[in-house]
C-alpha cells in the first residue's frame, strides 16, 4: 500500500481504543507503534521518528500537553490530539502548544483516517516548499538558501545535500545513502572523497564555526546528520 513507509505513533492509555486505532491504521497501510504512557511514548518517538503522532491528552503518568511540549523543542512532526473533552480551552491549549489538529472522543475511524491524511498532506506540501532549521532556510522551488535572511550561494549538488539531510533531520544518513541520492547531479561524478569536499564547502558557507559544525554533524564511522535546531 502507498502508506507502508509512513510511521504513526499512537499514545493512548485506553487499551481497547488503542487496539482499534492500531488495527485501522495498519489496515490502511501504515506502520504503527503504540504506547499507553507518556514515558514510553517519548521513548518510541525518539527511537522510530514517526511521521505523525496521535496523542491522548490524559495519560496515566502525565499530560499529552507535556509530551507535545517536549517534542516541539526539537521536532515539527505532526501531532493530532485525541481528547475526551470538546471544551474550547483544551482545544486552544493543544493547538497553542504546537498541535496540528484534534479529534474529540468518541470518533469514527473514518473521520480519524481522514484527519490523518489531511495533516500528512499539509506537512508534505509544506516540507516540499520550505525547510527551516535555526538560522538556515531552504526554499525548495526556487533552489535558494538563506542564513539569517541573507542568501547563501550553494551549488545544485550542495543544495541537494542540504535538502536531503534537513529532510531527515536528526537521523544519521550513511555516506553510501548520500552518494546514492547525489549520484550524477549535473553530470558530476560523486565518490566518497568528493562527498567530503562538498561537506566541507557547505560548512564554510553555513556554519558560524566550520571547525565546530552544528548543522551538518559528522557521526564517526557512520555518516552525517542534520543537527540544527527545529
Amino acid at each position: 500500500m502507498e502508506n507502508c513507509s509512513l510511521i504513526i505513533l499512537v499514545v493512548e492509555d485506553d487499551r481497547s481504543l488503542s487496539r482499534g486505532i492500531v488495527y485501522a491504521l495498519e489496515k490502511d497501510g501504515y506502520q504503527v507503534y503504540a504506547s499507553e504512557s507518556k514515558e514510553e511514548g517519548l521513548k518510541l518517538w525518539q527511537k522510530h521518528h514517526p511521521h505523525l503522532i496521535l496523542l491522548d491528552v490524559m495519560l496515566p503518568d502525565g499530560s499529552g500537553f507535556d509530551v507535545c511540549q517536549t517534542i516541539r523543542r526539537t521536532s515539527t512532526v505532526p501531532i493530532i490530539f485525541l481528547t475526551a473533552s470538546d471544551e474550547e480551552v483544551n482545544i486552544v491549549m493543544g493547538l497553542d502548544l504546537g498541535g496540528d489538529d484534534y479529534v474529540t472522543k468518541p470518533f469514527r475511524v473514518r473521520e480519524l483516517l481522514s484527519r490523518i491524511r489531511a495533516t500528512l498532506r499539509r506537512q508534505q506540501d509544506s516540507a516540499q516548499l520550505l525547510l527551516e532549521s535555526g538560522a538556515i532556510s531552504l526554499h525548495i522551488v526556487e533552489h535558494r538558501t538563506y542564513k539569517n535572511g541573507v542568501q547563501v550561494n550553494l551549488t545544485p549538488l550542495e543544495f541537494r545535500l542540504c535538502e536531503v539531510l534537513l529532510s531527515h533531520r536528526g537521523q544519521v544518513l550513511s555516506r553510501e545513502q548520500l552518494l546514492q541520492v547525489l549520484w550524477d547531479i549535473d553530470g558530476e561524478f560523486i565518490d566518497d572523497n568528493t562527498l567530503s569536499v562538498h561537506i566541507r564547502r557547505i560548512r564554510e558557507k553555513l556554519e558560524d564555526d566550520p571547525s565546530k559544525p552544528i548543522y551538518i554533524v559528522t557521526v564517526r564511522g557512520v555518516g552525517y546528520r542534520w543537527g540544527g535546531e527545529a
